[in-house]
């Protein structure tokens, strides 16, 4: 079994998801006593969350890189970064260390297109919604076709995820809020929802909408278990 390098703390809620399911999985897939062999290395996302609204992406960029050595010199033999975010600067992190980073947009449209779909709507903080390293890789790497919400939806869902899930604030207000959004995007044609944010899983589950919701969260966890057992 290969150790798996995470990068964690953004937030931490979401952290505790990755950990529990990579160790449910492990555990499921070999049984037993069976756990994952895995490092962590989990950043303080205050820090990370004032660099993200300040638009300082170099210094955010330098904090990943940081985290990303730790958890190579801790035994790691990949590295996932436990957040859609923060993979505005994959590229920086894979070329600073010399094992793979398992990218979770990967991840994410293997599972989709598992399915036979190819039109999804994307939810996720407004880095991820509306800059190109997120949803321009679903859609020129993997040929996705991407809708997102309009932009007074975007500012929603944003708000709710800084104001809301890192802090793990589960309010039925935006979980309406969320499901609105949802049914406006598969009004438009999406065939599934990504929840491009780590937190949303926490909020919304698949009883909450009539396509397939695509937790990216479940989704790069256990791809890192099938790439540790592979």
């Amino acid at each position: 079994m290969k150790t798996i390098g995470m990068i964690g703390g953004m937030s931490w809620e979401s952290s505790i998801e990755y950990y529990r399911i990579v160790n449910e999985e492990v555990k499921k897939r070999l049984g037993g006593l069976h756990s994952a062999k895995s490092v962590m290395v989990s950043v303080d996302f205050a820090e990370i969350e004032a660099l993200q609204h300040a638009g300082r992406w170099d210094e955010a960029t330098q904090a990943m890189i940081a985290a990303a050595r730790q958890v190579e010199a801790g035994g790691a033999d990949f590295v996932i970064i436990c957040t859609n975010t923060m993979h505005k600067m994959a590229g920086e992190v894979q070329a600073s260390i010399n094992v793979p980073l398992l990218h979770i947009a990967d991840a994410t449209a293997t599972t989709i297109k598992a399915q036979g779909l190819s039109k999804t709507g994307l939810l996720g903080t407004r880095f991820t919604m509306e800059e190109n390293f997120y949803r321009g890789r679903l859609i020129e790497k993997h040929g996705l076709e991407v809708l997102i919400p309009n932009a007074a939806d975007r500012t929603v869902i944003h708000r709710v995820i800084y104001e809301e899930l890192v802090l793990g604030q589960i309010l039925p207000a935006s979980k309406a809020e969320y499901q609105r959004i949802i049914t406006n995007l598969t009004e438009q044609g999406a065939e599934g929802i990504i929840l491009g944010c780590t937190e949303i899983g926490l909020l919304v589950k698949d009883a909450d909408s009539r396509v397939p919701l695509f937790d990216t969260t479940q989704i790069h966890a256990i791809a890192a278990v099938e790439m540790a057992l592979a």
